[in-house]
């Protein structure tokens, strides 16, 4: 049934003008991007090749088009989970899901399920530019996959937030704000709250504030390295959220 209920979100994406204008937006701006990128590497490709161990195309374009996939991601998810459940109680159809024999955590799981996989294939497109750059040259492909699962990883986690501030509200509008400040507090207190507390010498305080910092938890991701501990505090993260959604939609069945 989760499946089944992922399937209808993704049919209801792709029957929706935001999500193609979303689609096609985020294209156009990583198109260019990328291809400025390139340009950018092709003018200084004369002064690398005196360096003795220059960086390759890969760090120095295929690394910051992720990290502008993340940073659209920010603006992004919140516009498009804002519909997943308040518009649902707006327009009075959560109430034939809740009706259904189907588990809180199913319809939770299943709407969480169809967004991700609609934001894994828009970082799967992504992915075929820096494809592209085999016809011409060798790619490091270590890090090219570990910058796609560290992104991956942000869109679910970034999902299951924004899942979570659309079951507080009814209006769509103010759970896209809601989801939108939440990501932005993460990104603010939970990066300085790590730092902080590692310029304190406090390492073990610091590893549990990394729990709530998803973007310090990109980081190794971005340079080809795959952290064990920054995995699981990402999928912590999901869970974590995944799981306060679960309870606030039980809790407003229980109140009818």
């Amino acid at each position: 049934m989760i499946f089944a209920i992922a399937r209808k979100e993704l049919k209801t994406l792709f029957t929706s003008p935001m999500a193609w204008a979303v689609l096609t937006f985020m294209q156009l701006i990583l198109a260019y991007f990328f291809l400025r990128r390139v340009q950018d590497y092709m003018e200084i490709q004369a002064q690398l090749i005196q360096m003795p161990n220059p960086p390759g195309v890969t760090e120095l374009v295929i690394a910051p088009l992720y990290l502008t996939i993340v940073t659209m991601m920010l603006f992004v998810v919140p516009l498009l989970t804002m519909r997943l459940i308040a518009e649902e109680r707006r327009n009075q159809t959560m109430v034939f899901l809740i009706s259904a024999p189907l588990s809180m955590t199913q319809i939770v799981i299943g709407k969480f399920t169809g967004l991700t996989a609609f934001l894994l294939l828009i970082i799967g497109i992504t992915t075929l530019m820096p494809l592209s750059l085999l016809l011409a040259g060798q790619l490091d492909f270590g890090l090219l996959a570990s910058l796609s699962g560290g992104v991956a990883l942000l869109a679910a986690c970034f999902v299951a937030i924004g899942l979570y501030a659309s079951c507080l509200t009814v209006h769509p509008f103010i759970a896209a704000v809601v989801s939108f400040c939440i990501l932005l507090a993460l990104l603010l207190a939970g990066d300085a709250a790590v730092d902080g507390l590692k310029a304190r010498g406090w390492t073990i305080a610091a590893a549990l504030a990394q729990v709530l910092s998803p973007f310090k938890n990109f980081e190794p991701f971005s340079k080809g390295v795959i952290d064990s501990y920054a995995i699981a505090c990402l999928l912590l993260l999901i869970v974590l959220f995944l799981i306060l959604t679960i309870r606030r939609l039980d809790a407003a069945r229980l109140r009818g």
